[in-house]
């Protein structure tokens, strides 16, 4: 697989040199085209990156250091400016050749429209695939405003593809009445709340490969203020690194993941983006099937 660094700046810290001899390859989707409130999320991936440097290599959640995870940070995937469709198919074909390659997709957004790409991936190499979406917002339009192809509509694009059976929600605060109807008809659909609902699941999850994905939003925005959409009466980061440890502990097949939705121009103080950098931190220490 080529690999054509995209961008200029610092990698995630302690990443390898080495493509052929990773485990993990961290990506960024740095896309903004279909955002429904104040755009900017494609600065998110290189400035989650640059931040890292804060980090200390070792997770005293976890007692584990990131020496211990061979992950290589790729860049960014080019993508079709203001083409959404595109910029989907493109980073779709990304993450299909990382997954030809064995690696480990940990993706960097951007929208959360960016999901639906490595989740059409996932689903086809993974048949019983599971999609566990931590979120404020339901995501679950069929269009916004006309539009299919937005960020409102990613996880009602899961549904179609995996069940929606298949997809579970936690943490959703917002949407429109005919979403949470239809939520509570047809996903398994936990609203408020992200820790106790999931380990209620936990037991069905085992066994299954899962795709997780995290909306930064899904933390309340007295934490994380640097995000387009801010939805107030969210969890803490604590309720989040508690339940990604839940995920860990309990040896859920995790075989790709993304973080989305940061949008560093609205957080000067830098705690939404040095947060979603632990979360990455966490994710590769936790997460990741070990080798």
């Amino acid at each position: 697989m080529k690999h054509d660094p995209a961008y200029s700046g610092r990698e995630f810290i302690g990443s390898t040199s080495e493509y052929d001899e990773a485990d993990v390859v961290i990506y960024g989707m740095p896309m903004d085209w279909t955002v429904s409130f104040r755009a900017g999320t494609r600065l998110g991936p290189q400035r989650i990156r640059e931040v890292s440097i804060l980090l200390e290599e070792y997770s005293p959640y976890l007692d584990r250091h990131l020496e211990e995870v061979s992950y290589f940070d790729a860049g960014d995937v080019p993508l079709a400016f203001g083409n959404p469709q595109k910029s989907v198919e493109q980073i779709y074909e990304y993450v299909r050749d990382l997954l030809a390659d064995g690696k480990f997709p940990l993706g960097l957004g951007g929208e959360h429209l960016v999901s639906w790409g490595p989740i059409r991936a996932m689903a086809e190499k993974y048949p019983d695939l599971a999609v566990v979406q931590f979120d404020a917002h339901a995501d679950l339009r069929e269009d916004y405003e006309g539009e299919p192809y937005s960020h409102a509509a990613v996880l009602r694009k899961a549904c179609d593809i995996v069940g929606p059976k298949n997809v579970y929600q936690f943490g959703i605060r917002s949407g429109t009445r005919e979403e949470f109807h239809w939520a509570r008809e047809n996903t398994n659909f936990h609203p408020f709340d992200v820790y106790e609902p999931l380990k209620s699941r936990i037991e069905e999850l085992k066994g299954r490969p899962v795709y997780l994905t995290i909306d930064i939003d899904v933390v309340d925005p007295a934490e994380a203020p640097g995000t387009g959409t801010l939805d107030a009466g969210g969890i803490t980061a604590r309720e989040l690194f508690k339940s990604l440890q839940l995920l860990g502990e309990a040896g859920i097949n995790i075989v790709g993941f993304d973080l989305v939705e940061v949008s560093p121009v609205y957080d000067p103080a830098e705690q939404t983006q040095i947060l979603a950098s632990k979360i990455v931190r966490e994710v590769l220490l936790g997460l990741v099937p070990k080798k």
